[in-house]
């Protein structure tokens, strides 16, 4: 796997676990884990990627501004237990925030089970589930 790929998987994982408001942030969290860099390659991923920021500056990335849009407008609640996360949503709404989920390619999400108003993921792990849940919740506007 070439230094790039490993980067922009680097990028991905970071702005997916926290909230990252500036390219700076960015450059110290990738350098914090051996990636040496500069903000001007920072800027290129963040152009290649296309990263986007929501209304209250925090980066995400385009793959997840689709699920964005779903969780901020149907989703009434999120927590994990264990190694799936139950996401609570308008009645009629979760078949609609199970495929954002579906569509948004989380390595870490083996599936989602949906009802009328509820979606269940299913993570690898129960860290996996912790911090997609803190994902949606911040994708939300509620952390």
């Amino acid at each position: 796997m070439s230094v790039r790929s490993d980067r922009q998987d680097a990028v991905r994982e970071i702005v997916r676990s926290k909230p990252i408001r500036t390219q700076s942030e960015l450059a110290k969290e990738l350098n914090r884990r051996g990636f040496t860099c500069t903000q001007t390659t920072v800027s290129r991923y963040v152009a290649k990627m296309g990263l986007q920021k929501l209304p209250d500056g925090m980066y995400v990335l385009a793959e997840d501004i689709h699920l964005q849009r779903i969780v901020s407008e149907f989703l009434i609640g999120v927590e994990s237990v264990n190694n799936l996360v139950v996401m609570n949503t308008r009645p009629d709404s979760g078949p609609a925030v199970a495929a954002a989920v579906d569509a948004a390619r989380f390595d870490s999400v083996l599936g989602s089970l949906s009802g009328n108003s509820f979606v269940v993921s299913i993570t690898r792990t129960n860290g996996n589930a912790e911090s997609m849940s803190r994902l949606i919740a911040r994708l939300r506007g509620v952390e």
